[in-house]
């Protein structure tokens, strides 16, 4: 998510059909291969972020099936469907592949997009398909035994506000030094922008820092306003809780202003090279969250660059976004669905898997330090466990990363979040969702 450079025209915005082998046939017979629906926004205001997170995507895919010969000899078929980044358009793609493709069967939907998660939930349920946000699902989804087709795998927006916080309290000397601190979110005003504002509500009771929440409307091209009132509150640090041409416009701002960059921290939707770049030196000191660290100094980025890129066969047109944040995003999230197949494989044989079998095996992902290494993705990935009561992961971890003014330095290692500070509260709401909708939690089995 990020980086509002200029709205692209729609006539581009043709639908394009994708498979790992070949773009030449959108008809190409699916039977025996496993389905990746690809839902994209390569046209719409944000575009230039899903760009290189699709070529991740797809070159990691494009590896799988060509160099390792599928995911226990399964192909992948990946199938685009353009979005522009919109939820009717979203639910159209959903609608186009939640029952496979021309023989290809569906085991799981990755939506891209917080808004599109919220609005799948009924029709998953209903349906029984299994949607999939890593790094932007709901919270509330953790709890599998209300929600079991949908999974905010990797990283979410409450235990993002609390790795905030701690790291502020380890800048500050300690979380006795949080009390009277100002700490100011100033956030996208939608469903994603406004999802920290509970979680700091219950961190500032419990710590005793002022809690001071600021809207900016979509899409954040005009902020003196918002900034005015920080400098007026005196705050301490910002919390940037960014989407597209909103972060770099923010630090561009805070600089007019005389706001410091190195006190701002960008949420992990504001933490790329699309958003730093474009402020110019203003940029230069702010600090974000990361989930998905950028460099190409890991064993999988040299593994995809000497069997995908060095041979023509990358997705990217601009070689220079290889190993940004949004590439090794989509790198990240294209592991999360071969490790789910071949957690599925296990119990179900090396075949494809249905919908039905879907929850099953990401339920039951165990992505340990061991895996990790053998993926070659140790420093990209944090350990990823999950199960039944828990879809989103036992250890959630983020890393903060600060802009140099040319590229990103990592400032920490691992911060994980303590996941007993908000389980009261997220399975408090789920009971209560499930009462809503008159929904029976499951018990766990095997």
């Amino acid at each position: 998510m990020s980086l509002l450079t200029k709205t692209m025209s729609l006539a581009a915005a043709a639908a394009m059909a994708v498979t790992l082998m070949s773009r030449a046939s959108s008809a190409e017979d699916g039977t025996g291969q496993q389905l990746y629906p690809l839902f994209t926004y390569r046209t719409g205001p944000y575009a230039p972020s899903f760009i290189p997170f699709g070529a991740g995507n797809i070159d990691y895919l494009r590896y799988i099936n060509e160099v390792e010969g599928g995911v226990d000899g399964v192909k992948i078929l990946v199938q685009e469907c353009e979005t522009a980044y919109t939820i009717e358009r979203g639910i159209e793609c959903y609608e186009r592949y939640k029952n496979g493709y021309n023989g290809a069967l569906t085991a799981a939907i990755y939506p891209h997009s917080s808004g599109l998660d919220v609005a799948l939930t009924d029709k998953a349920r209903i349906d029984k398909i299994p949607i999939v946000s890593p790094g932007g699902g709901q919270n509330i989804a953790t709890d599998g035994r209300v929600f079991p087709y949908q999974y905010p795998l990797v990283f979410d927006y409450w235990s993002e506000a609390q790795i905030i916080v701690d790291y502020i309290a380890q800048q500050a000397g300690g979380y006795d030094k949080l009390k009277g601190l100002k700490i100011a979110t100033l956030y996208h005003d939608s469903g994603y922008g406004r999802d920290t504002i509970e979680p700091l509500g219950i961190l500032a009771k419990k710590y005793g820092f002022e809690d001071i929440q600021i809207p900016v409307p979509h899409p954040g091209e005009q902020q003196q306003t918002q900034w005015q009132q920080i400098r007026r509150a005196s705050a301490d640090w910002v919390f940037l809780r960014g989407w597209g041409v909103m972060t770099p416009v923010a630090i561009k701002t805070a600089a007019r202003v005389g706001f410091p960059a190195d006190r701002i921290i960008g949420d992990i939707w504001s933490g790329s090279e699309d958003d730093a770049h474009p402020a110019g030196a203003a940029a230069k000191g702010y600090l974000a969250v990361s989930v998905f660290p950028p460099g190409t100094n890991y064993g999988i980025l040299k593994t995809l660059k000497e069997n995908i890129l060095d041979k023509g066969k990358s997705d990217l047109k601009d070689n220079s976004k290889f190993g940004t944040v949004y590439y090794n995003y989509g790198v990240i999230q294209a592991i999360t669905f071969v490790e789910a197949l071949r957690t599925g494989h296990k119990k179900f044989g090396n075949r494809p898997l249905t919908a039905a079998e879907g929850p099953w095996a990401l339920e039951h992902l165990d992505i340990d330090q061991k895996r990790i290494a053998e993926l070659g993705a140790e420093g990209l990935i944090s350990a990823l466990k999950t199960s039944i009561d828990n879809h989103k992961g036992e250890t959630i971890a983020a890393k903060i990363i600060q802009w140099n003014g040319q590229s990103w330095d990592t400032r920490t290692d691992w911060i994980k979040a303590d996941a007993s500070l908000f389980a009261d509260v997220i399975k408090a709401k789920a009971a209560a969702y499930a009462k809503e909708k008159g929904i029976q939690p499951r018990v766990a089995t095997n």
